[in-house]
């Protein structure tokens, strides 16, 4: 049961967070997907600055670090499946991080406070390693977990959330649908996850 529940688990995440961002975002007066960052809903001074994290980012964080060992656990593991789940369990402990410590409300400030570069640390950490995990899996040695059509999807999500990571960052320097591609980027690497977890299960 707990070993289904494990496997599982990189789709809860996907899901979770969906509702979950989708939920606190109904306490924020106002509140546009498509120009905020995922992370102004706890930042500093927001009006969901204490639910945001309870809600997202502490469940979440167990939720990766779950799926990491699973995988960290499998029968027959290589090294590279091992360090995949060691980089979403690096995942998780970001997104705890993240939670913890909040941005500073002003995303576009020059002076951000101690915790706000915590809070930024946490998100590149949580960039890459999702990032670098997909990569890892599809260059893996031959394994009975991982077919073919898996590691050129692998590719191919790699391929894309940095397309959409290089739109947002020239969307910040715009002031315009950051939020819009922070997501599309982000939710990809989800979707590779949520995908992968179906695969275990």
């Amino acid at each position: 049961m707990f070993e289904s529940i494990s496997a599982l688990s990189g789709l809860l995440a996907t899901i979770w967070i969906s509702i979950g961002v989708f939920v606190a975002a109904k306490f924020y007066p106002n509140y546009d997907h498509k120009n905020q960052f995922c992370s102004e809903l706890g930042a500093s001074g927001s009006p969901t600055e204490k639910l945001s994290p309870i809600i997202n980012n502490y469940p979440l964080g167990f939720i990766f670090c779950l799926f990491g060992w699973h995988l960290t656990q499998l029968n027959d593991s290589n090294m590279a499946l091992i360090f995949a789940g060691v980089l979403i369990i690096l995942h998780g402990i970001g997104t705890w991080l993240a939670g913890y410590f909040p941005m500073d409300k002003d995303p576009y400030t020059k002076t951000p406070t101690l915790h706000c570069k915590i809070h930024s640390l946490a998100g590149f950490m949580m960039l890459l390693s999702l990032l670098i995990a997909p990569i890892v899996v599809a260059f893996s040695p031959d394994s009975v977990y991982i077919p073919l059509w898996f590691r050129v999807l692998s590719i191919i999500v790699v391929l894309l959330a940095t397309y959409y990571l290089v739109k947002m960052v020239k969307g910040l320097k715009e002031k315009k649908l950051t939020g819009f591609y922070q997501r599309l980027s982000y939710w990809v690497k989800l979707l590779w996850l949520s995908i992968f977890s179906l695969l275990l299960a």
